[in-house]
């Protein structure tokens, strides 16, 4: 059972070298019960409103699957929102998730929208070595929702995947085929399994399919948003649109 664990909001402003000068990244978990709407939680902020929140960025969840995860990586405790996330979940692989997939959680209503893009300013907070290239070659990006029916959320509440698209392009799918991702590993397991007796057919001798392109996935994306299975964010439907466009030049 997939299960808030955490909700967290801004807990203070910190100086910040980018453009808007603050920052908003550090959220730190509540208690209680608290307000959704439209534009996220509430008393929550963004200080680069050009790039981060709107309707289709209200809230950002990180599963502590991958928190796990980093935390073996770097040698420390990644608490909830330290990755600027409002909520904390586990039992939920928040990166398969489809684009306008919907969850309930407490009285609220959410849309998985888009992947989270990591920023210079996540790499400032993290004080890691070339952060932003690692958190974006792991694609454990966690994903932007929009809140499609007000209501209140808390820790504890489960986590209802309450709406499936068919159109089944996920977060991690996106993000992977826009930053050539799965494309290398397919090309690197492919190098290595060349050197082995057994080539890369699997066990009925059938070569694995290679992954789908940028274009391919835009294309899918598209259609389901023409069909109205889909409401794309802003931002998907424009970079889907670039996508899809070059692969009719090409």
């Amino acid at each position: 059972m997939a299960e808030l664990l955490a909700v967290c909001r801004v807990y203070v402003l910190h100086p910040d070298p980018g453009p808007v000068g603050v920052t908003a990244i550090d959220k730190r978990p509540v208690d209680g019960r608290v307000k959704v709407r439209p534009y996220g939680l509430y008393a929550d902020l963004q200080a680069d409103r050009a790039n981060h929140g709107g309707l289709d960025q209200a809230v950002y969840a990180y599963a502590q699957e991958d928190a796990d995860h980093w935390s073996a990586e770097l040698g420390r405790e990644v608490t909830p929102g330290l990755f600027g996330e409002n909520l904390r979940v586990s039992g939920l692989d928040v990166n398969r998730a489809v684009i306008g997939e919907r969850w309930q959680i407490g009285s609220a209503l959410l849309e998985v929208t888009q992947p989270r893009t990591p920023c210079a300013t996540f790499g400032r907070r993290l004080d890691e070595p070339r952060w932003v290239r690692r958190f974006t070659q792991a694609n454990r990006t966690g994903a932007y929702l929009r809140v499609v029916e007000n209501g209140d959320l808390g820790a504890g509440d489960t986590v209802d995947v309450v709406h499936h698209p068919l159109h089944g392009v996920t977060v991690a799918d996106w993000f992977g085929a826009q930053y050539g991702l799965a494309r290398a590993a397919s090309a690197a397991a492919g190098s290595a399994d060349s050197t082995d007796s057994a080539g890369s057919a699997g066990a009925d001798g059938a070569e694995a399919p290679a992954p789908e392109t940028l274009e391919e996935l835009a294309q899918r994306l598209l259609n389901a948003h023409a069909a109205g299975e889909v409401r794309l964010s802003v931002d998907m439907h424009r970079r889907s649109e670039q996508a899809a466009s070059r692969a009719v030049v090409d």
